[in-house]
């Protein structure tokens, strides 16, 4: 969203985010462009010797990457997504204009704490003296940890209310978006007057900014990257306002370390059938013997962890197919289907 008001300003803007789904390359874009094959192979083999030098990890060698390829592509303002978590993380190299957390939930505590004041913490490691950083999360003792740090570090902090969503023109469906939106809308607003959208720019790169996976309707089928309780929440209440077609069976495909038995409780509420199953591009350390979790006693929820296999039996006598659980079993679904590939 932010991206796209920028855009709207006639800015060169680049955009780095992350997982990708299917390329690599779709994480960085300027204008609406992905970095070309040839360009990320250049790069990578200039960096090679830093790479080698310093045992880089994948994340850290594509955000190093990233910012030399914007740069190179004269990029006028860049939004950078963090990884994973924000005080360690390699995009906390930079300074920026402003800062955002929109909201934080129990995930990646492996890396990042055992409870939310740990990972708000963490998040908050993001913030910068004398820089603006807008808080999003709604729970206000969340939200008072996520001042606490930033206030600590010397940042101005920005809180968005919790009952003043956006109400205006937006692509991106389901409620969370709106408070998304709204918490776009106020990075938007603390950034210099020079670059600051018009409320005329903001509504229409609001109105146009989308990212495949994300509530993402295609025919008879729906991909969302939800890979945690709180986003398969957000995906539930958005089908059961929606009403689709049904039957309506999911293929979900959950990374180790996630509460996978909560998730499928949550999707239980709205979907006949699941079929679980092991996405082929997640890395083998990643993975989780499905069997951990289900046994076989409920007859609306079958494992299958042959992807393709599992692909094939979720569209039998369905009328709707949701693909969940992770960006690898969203993006590995859209690899195999015809013309569902984010960039063709």
């Amino acid at each position: 969203m932010v991206y796209e008001a920028l855009r709207e300003c006639g800015l060169r803007v680049a955009l780095y985010t992350s997982p990708h789904l299917v390329d690599v390359r779709e994480r960085i874009v300027v204008d609406d462009q992905p970095i070309s094959p040839e360009a990320f192979a250049a790069w990578t083999e200039r960096l090679r010797p830093a790479i080698e030098q310093t045992g880089a990890s994948f994340f850290e060698v594509t955000t190093a990457l990233t910012l030399a390829d914007f740069a190179m592509r004269g990029a006028d303002l860049a939004v950078i997504e963090v990884g994973l978590g924000g005080r360690l993380d390699s995009t906390n190299v930079i300074t920026p204009l402003v800062a955002a957390v929109t909201n934080v939930g129990m995930d990646h505590t492996e890396y990042l704490g055992d409870s939310i004041e740990e990972i708000a913490t963490e998040k908050a490691g993001i913030a910068k003296k004398d820089v603006p950083f807008v808080i999003g999360e709604t729970d206000p003792d969340v939200a008072d940890q996520l001042e606490r740090v930033a206030s600590s570090k010397g940042a101005s902090v920005v809180r968005v209310m919790p009952e003043t969503p956006y109400d205006g023109p937006l692509a991106f469906e389901g409620a969370h978006q709106r408070r998304n939106a709204a918490t776009a809308q106020a990075l938007l607003g603390e950034l210099p007057a020079s670059l600051r959208p018009t409320s005329e720019q903001l509504e229409r790169g609001f109105a146009r900014a989308w990212l495949p996976g994300r509530l993402d309707r295609r025919g008879k089928w729906l991909f969302d990257v939800a890979h945690n309780v709180p986003g398969i929440g957000s995906l539930v209440r958005a089908l059961q306002v929606d009403r689709c077609p049904r039957p309506v069976h999911a293929l979900v495909g959950v990374m180790g370390g996630k509460d996978v038995l909560g998730m499928l409780r949550e999707l239980q509420t709205v979907v006949d059938r699941i079929w679980i199953t092991d996405p082929p591009s997640a890395p083998q350390w990643r993975r989780e013997d499905p069997h951990r979790f289900v046994s076989g006693g409920d007859p609306g929820i079958h494992i299958e962890t042959d992807f393709d296999r599992a692909l094939q039996r979720v569209q039998r006598d369905a009328e709707t197919v949701v693909v969940t659980g992770s960006f690898h079993t969203v993006g590995d679904a859209m690899a195999r289907l015809p013309g569902f590939r984010p960039l063709g």
